[in-house]
């Protein structure tokens, strides 16, 4: 290390530069004779008395992947309904990302995302309770295949902007960015489940 250099500045020298290389971050002091301190990640010179001044503090990240706990509950909802669990549980990951408890900024909820007065047409009184949710917002999805004929992008576009936002415009899908957005990402979803691939 170069000599008078400020504390602060080793430091944050090792933390950038030093970590990265060796992929450790615990830092090392040692004060030599002439008073010059030296920093490390790697203190190779067991002879010198370093002493330990920052521990790396380690962080285990674990990637939340799909979510097979209901599984068995959207089999059962599509073998009642007619639809292809593999759409149910790309709905799931592009409403909710198999979080039963999920609440939207305009008050959708649970896994199947249900709004309040969607929930009640339906009959669905606790829209947090999992088998709830995936039979209504299924029991729905089956209407608008029926309303739709079956063209799933128009029954998505519905399913995220409402049936009669896609009738206004002529049964197309409503030129609204977020429609758009969500229409492209179950189907994005629907074709990694149906191809066997890992659904991020």
């Amino acid at each position: 290390m170069t000599p008078k250099c400020s504390l602060s500045l080793l430091v944050s020298a090792i933390i950038i530069f030093g970590t990265a290389a060796t992929g450790r971050g615990d830092i090392y002091k040692y004060v030599d004779p002439e008073g010059v301190i030296h920093l490390t990640n790697v203190p190779t010179q067991s002879n010198l008395p370093y002493v330990l001044i920052m521990k790396e503090k380690r962080v285990i990240i674990r990637l939340k992947g799909d979510n097979v706990r209901y599984d068995d509950l959207i089999a059962k909802a599509a073998e009642r309904y007619r639809i292809d669990s593999a759409l149910i549980k790309a709905i799931i990951k592009a409403e909710s990302n198999f979080d039963h408890r999920a609440i939207s900024p305009v008050g959708a909820k649970g896994l199947m995302q249900l709004m309040p007065a969607t929930a009640a047409t339906l009959q669905v009184k606790d829209s947090f309770h999992p088998e709830n949710n995936i039979d209504g917002g299924v029991r729905y999805l089956r209407y608008l295949m029926n309303l739709f004929n079956g063209n799933l992008p128009l029954v998505l576009a519905a399913y995220n902007a409402g049936e009669n936002a896609v009738m206004r415009y002529n049964n197309r899908i409503p030129p609204y960015q977020e429609t758009q957005t969500y229409v492209r990402r179950v189907l994005h979803h629907l074709n990694g489940y149906n191809s066997g691939n890992r659904v991020h």
